[in-house]
């Protein structure tokens, strides 16, 4: 039997940084990883393989829209290959995967291969693909076992048809019209990728807007944009049955008025969310609670009932972020570490990699109503920016949200070219409890994306904006 000071059960984002994070403090670790590559649902099957196939279908979107006015002409048709988007989606996670084996073994961090299931609360079965298994002792175990899609009971994916993120990411075929159930962040992308590919594309959401978890500004102008790119929406529409005859998915849903609208397509995208994963963990004899909701019960401290067992990520409580899971895998860490590690979860950002990208942090105008605090506003469009006029990227804004009478920034919240990199500022911002006239001050290099940063900060500081 092999002993640990620390055994993480799942390699992804929060499971793998937090076993280098433990190996750098001087642990003796093991990571636990049922699949054979390494890296959990985002290097695999989420994060990384969306990125790839969201780019090479924008390079193929800005070939057949946008090279001409740059005065780059192709002479004959200009035509995708779907076989090789795929293939290079796998290339791209094999590197990204093999990276993280390489970070296991620079890190001397023993890798298992199997199915990790709790015996006790410091005993650890894994149990192989051979078929063969072995004890692990754990003085700290850490449960990472991250998240799967979600669907509707009514639902049946058979993989083929009626699809999750999963299948969407190696079709083999571009879909003629395909149907999401869904307008979060994982349907509007992978939307995205087949409708600049050339799908119809049509989002179902219950709920009164797309992304609606975020600021109702973003909502708004992203609906807006991806109307504008060919994308249908139904919101405020109850999905009631979702069915498949040979080749032809229906989806039937009933709106706000009781009326039932039918829609007919090729593929039907499941993508109403994601929920945790604890299948064959055996949490139960350690003693760990799971709640009702499917999640494992933590402290402040993200330990579990069981003092020697922690959890992060998608198992827990909070938004299903990679860098939430990584930013909480080395708080864990660094808490058995004996340092006095902290997490703002009001600063972890929120990114829909679409185009534009939308990206946010702190509170969104909503929140602060609801909450009865006093804000300002300041916001600028994109389309003011000479940046982005050299560029055509001209959709989107950015808004900053400032206390009333202290002026600290509240909130940051932007749609545009990208604002997945731009939020940064916005995180270290506010962080740091940055003003919205600190920011104002600080000096944005011309021409850049980033000034629109400042001239929203400007904005929302007496309605100085200088270029609107």
């Amino acid at each position: 039997m092999s002993s640990f000071d620390v055994v993480v059960i799942g390699s992804g984002p929060g499971g793998y940084v937090a076993a280098i994070r433990c190996a750098q403090l001087g642990f003796s670790t093991a990571i636990i990883e049922k699949y054979s590559t390494l890296g959990g649902t985002c290097l695999n099957v989420g994060c990384i393989p969306s990125k790839a196939l969201l780019d090479s279908s924008h390079h193929y979107h800005d070939a057949t829209s946008h090279f001409a006015e740059h005065g780059i002409e192709i002479s004959g048709e200009i035509k995708f290959n779907i076989d090789q988007m795929i293939a290079r989606k796998g290339t791209v996670v094999d590197q990204n995967t093999s990276g993280i084996k390489y970070l296991m073994d620079k890190n001397k961090i023993t890798v298992f291969e199997g199915v990790g299931s709790f015996e006790d609360a410091t005993h650890i079965k894994v149990a192989k693909n051979d078929g063969a298994s072995e004890i692990l002792e754990a003085k700290y175990t850490i449960i990472a076992t991250g998240s799967k899609p979600s669907s509707l009971p009514f639902i049946s994916i058979d993989k083929e048809r009626i699809i999750t993120s999963t299948e969407a990411l190696k079709l083999k075929e571009v879909p003629k019209h395909l149907i999401i159930i869904g307008g979060g962040v994982i349907g509007l992308e992978l939307g995205q990728v087949y409708l600049r590919l050339g799908a119809q594309v049509s989002v179902v959401e219950y709920l009164d807007r797309i992304i609606p978890g975020m600021d109702g500004g973003l909502s708004k102008e992203l609906t807006k944009v991806l109307k504008k790119q060919g994308m249908k929406f139904y919101t405020s529409h109850k999905v009631k049955s979702v069915t498949r005859n040979g080749d032809n998915v229906q989806v039937q849903a009933d709106n706000a008025k009781g009326e039932t609208v039918t829609l007919d397509g090729d593929y039907a995208l499941v993508a109403v969310g994601r929920r945790p994963y604890t299948d064959g963990l055996a949490a139960e004899k350690a003693g760990v609670k799971v709640t009702e909701r499917g999640q494992i019960e933590v402290n402040d401290y993200l330990q579990t009932t069981v003092s020697n067992i922690y959890a992060i990520g998608d198992v827990i409580k909070g938004a299903m972020l990679a860098h939430k899971a990584e930013e909480e895998g080395v708080f864990v860490a660094e808490t058995l570490a004996g340092q006095k590690p902290h997490i703002d979860y009001n600063l972890i950002p929120g990114v829909v990699y679409t185009w534009p990208e939308v990206a946010a942090v702190g509170k969104t105008e909503e929140q602060l109503k609801e909450a009865g605090v006093t804000y300002k506003t300041g916001s600028f469009p994109f389309k003011a920016l000479g940046r982005s006029r050299a560029s055509g990227d001209t959709d989107g804004f950015v808004k900053i949200l400032a206390d009333a009478k202290t002026d600290e920034v509240l909130g940051i919240h932007m749609i545009g070219a990208r604002t997945a990199d731009l939020i940064a500022e916005a995180v270290t911002a506010m962080e740091f409890k940055a003003s919205a006239e600190d920011i104002a001050r600080m000096s944005h290099a011309h021409p850049t994306y980033a000034e629109a940063v400042k001239e929203a900060a400007l904005g929302a500081t007496e309605n100085r904006s200088l270029h609107i």
